[in-house]
């Protein structure tokens, strides 16, 4: 009875042809590596959208904190005037990105200050970004000028 061959010996492949090839064999390595690529690459993305709503949600604070201290730092200006303002302000720009917000006016004879809070939208979960913003200025006074000489 003649010996029986093996697939490997019918076609010349020894055990060590047929080891090396399969340590070449590239055979599902693009699938592990995007396994491991696409959640960080999802994750950056992610972290660019938050990033661009929290300084869109900072931009729309600053603005509202500047109109209402120049509603607030007028001649006859008042806080509840600066607290109107800054809620129109807000109606018309912030039911997006900024939400909780706080507004806090604060109004001398010398100076007005208006301090905005509250906390920028999620796309990121569990991530609640604080968002503040200040705006600062003394209170517009009348002075009489000196008569023309």
């Amino acid at each position: 009875m003649p010996p029986i061959e093996t697939s490997a010996h019918q076609h010349g492949r020894t055990a060590a042809r047929v080891l090396a090839e399969l340590r070449r064999d590239e055979r599902g390595e693009v699938t592990a590596e995007l396994v491991i690529i696409m959640p960080l690459v999802l994750t950056l993305v992610l972290l660019l959208a938050q990033a661009a709503l929290w300084f869109h949600a900072s931009h729309i604070a600053q603005a509202t904190a500047a109109n209402a201290l120049s509603a607030t730092r007028v001649q006859g200006g008042t806080t509840a005037a600066g607290q109107q303002e800054a809620q129109r302000t807000l109606d018309q720009l912030g039911h997006g990105p900024l939400h909780t917000t706080h507004i806090d006016i604060t109004r001398n004879t010398h100076r007005a200050e208006v301090r905005i809070s509250g906390t920028a939208s999620s796309v990121v979960p569990f991530l609640h970004l604080p968002v503040h913003a200040q705006a600062a200025g003394p209170t517009e006074k009348f002075k009489p000028g000196q008569a023309a000489s």
